[in-house]
């Protein structure tokens, strides 16, 4: 070869490979038609957490049971500087029956312990113990110390398998309980359902009081020493299923009005609406309910959001400002199809999430749902875009398995936008995220990825209001689930998805006219950390 040739020819060189470059640009910038994107890495690509299991479907910032089985959740309580979780959780799944409180500890619900059974199985009897609640019995009404723990269960009893309330109580902190009496302190009333009581004190009007899931009603009680509980009143639902779980609390709304919130699991599938948490603001006076309005709201719009609890904050000054929400990331309608059943588990919570009451005028009041802050402390990195107009398509440069993701989209005219996530390779496998403008709607459709159970509940729905031409979504991603959080969070959707593993792909979209895409913050999170009692 003469090298010769391929010397440098000076100017006319550098001329010539200008005026390529230049062509080049011109060309990309006139394809790609939109305003270029401030990302902090030209491309980054995250993979699963070092220390999670290869090709596991165990998430890496939600709350898992150790092994076997889980299902309901048990209103933490907050004591000794910890959060005392407890959750109905079945060793002999799927080859034996009944359940038992399993308790876990955590000091900034993000990272938990696992501190083993605390009320065990068929020990009397009675039957296994079912959903129940917990309080700490400052002040000795029950006789057991002050400071005492106690818990009121539902169980199948000895008569007749009927459900029946038996009482527990504690004097080690929470760590093991003591059966008070074969005999339950609140005897069936001679209905089919009569479960999972909650308990509150009630500090206006000095007692104890509880609601009971029974049928289509919620039932209410007092007593003075968790003992003796008397009947006083009935909260009568329709076309919403046979209710449980339920929840009462009181609550400052953001106009520092106080009001009372009633919350239930409930199934309003029939009407079109979600089989998560039902709740009504109103008025307790001490023996009735009295709702602001007879339809109920819903604490969440997605398929996996049922047995939610909500629950205090142990360190608030006021504890009526905020409070804490979680529930079982499952349903009934497919409880045993989840591929983790493969690594010899089946049960996972939603994140914790922080509610406020808000007041939108009048007499009306929402629940607003937030990610609490400490999952900020999860971040390894984090990526950030300035803005994409985007007419169709347009995947990023950036993948993830375990994120939050957070968009404003603003929009003039157009008939869908949103958000592709775990997209695969070729495209064919992903959840949509976003809002159908034509209809009205916000969504996460997860019918071209991996399901629970094949061609049901694909698409969660919530109302969406479009004439104010923009959006912001806070979407929260782990290995086998997805939370949606819609503007101030009065709209959330929780669902499990199950992608291949190798699915990473974020694509942002739009149909029927352009969306920008504003502030786009994907935050990568780590594992949380977590130890089980052997």
């Amino acid at each position: 070869m003469n090298k010769e040739r391929w010397k440098p020819k000076g100017k006319g060189l550098l001329i010539t490979v200008i005026a390529l470059f230049l062509l080049l640009l011109t060309g990309f910038l006139f394809y790609q038609g939109y305003k270029l994107p401030k990302i902090n890495k030209p491309e980054t690509v995250h993979p699963s957490d070092p220390d999670a299991k290869e090709g596991s479907y165990r998430a890496l910032y939600h709350f898992t049971v150790p092994d076997k089985w889980k299902n309901d959740p048990q209103r933490p309580v907050y004591y000794h500087g910890k959060y005392h979780y407890y959750y109905l959780y079945n060793g002999d799944y799927p080859d034996g029956n009944g359940t038992e409180w399993r308790r876990a500890t955590s000091e900034d619900l993000v990272n938990w312990k696992d501190e083993g059974i605390a009320i065990p199985k068929y020990t009397n009897k009675n039957g296994d113990p079912w959903s129940g609640s917990v309080v700490i019995d400052w002040e000795n009404t029950a006789g057991f110390g002050e400071g005492a723990m106690i818990a009121i269960v539902t169980q199948p009893s000895a008569n007749g398998k009927q459900q029946e309330q038996f009482l527990w109580y504690s004097k080690d902190h929470g760590k093991t309980f003591t059966s008070y009496s074969d005999t339950p302190v609140m005897p069936n009333p001679g209905t089919k359902d009569f479960r999972d009581p909650k308990i509150l004190w009630d500090s206006i009007h000095d007692k104890w009081v509880m609601v009971m899931a029974e049928g289509a009603k919620i039932g209410f009680y007092e007593s003075p020493d968790l003992k003796n509980w008397h009947y006083i009143s009935g909260f009568y639902t329709e076309n919403i299923g046979i209710l449980e779980c339920p929840d009462l609390y009181m609550m400052e709304g953001s106009d520092g009005a106080l009001k009372w919130v009633l919350g239930v699991s409930a199934n309003g599938k029939a009407i079109g609406k979600p089989n998560t948490y039902a709740y009504w603001t109103g008025d307790f006076d001490g023996k009735q309910f009295i709702p602001d309005h007879p339809d109920p709201g819903w604490l969440d719009y997605g398929f996996d959001w049922y047995g939610g609890v909500t629950f205090e904050d142990g360190e608030a000054a006021d504890p009526h400002k905020v409070r804490y929400a979680l529930a079982w990331m499952n349903n009934w309608d497919y409880a045993d199809n989840t591929p983790t059943m493969k690594e010899g588990f089946n049960g996972t919570d939603s994140i914790v999430r922080q509610i406020e009451l808000m007041h939108e005028g009048g007499n009306r009041y929402y629940l607003a749902s937030k990610p609490i802050d400490g999952l900020q402390n999860l971040v390894k990195s984090t990526d950030y875009i300035d803005q994409v107009n985007v007419n169709g398509f347009k995947t990023l440069p950036i993948t993830g398995e375990a994120f939050q993701l957070d968009a404003d989209i603003s929009w003039s005219d157009l008939s869908n936008t949103g958000i592709r996530l775990r997209e695969s390779a070729d495209k064919e496998s992903y959840i949509d995220v976003g809002v159908f403008l034509e209809e009205n709607y916000s969504y996460v459709n997860r019918a071209f990825t991996g399901l629970p159970l094949e061609g049901l509940n694909v698409e969660s729905k919530a109302p969406f209001n479009h004439r104010k031409k923009n959006v912001h979504l806070k979407i929260l991603v782990d290995v086998s689930t997805i939370e949606v959080f819609v503007d101030d969070g009065k709209t959330v959707h929780s669902n499990l998805v199950f992608p291949d593993h190798d699915d990473k792909g974020i694509t942002l979209y739009s149909e029927g006219g352009t969306a920008v895409f504003r502030n786009i913050a994907i935050k990568h999170f780590g594992h949380i950390d977590t130890e089980r009692k052997d």
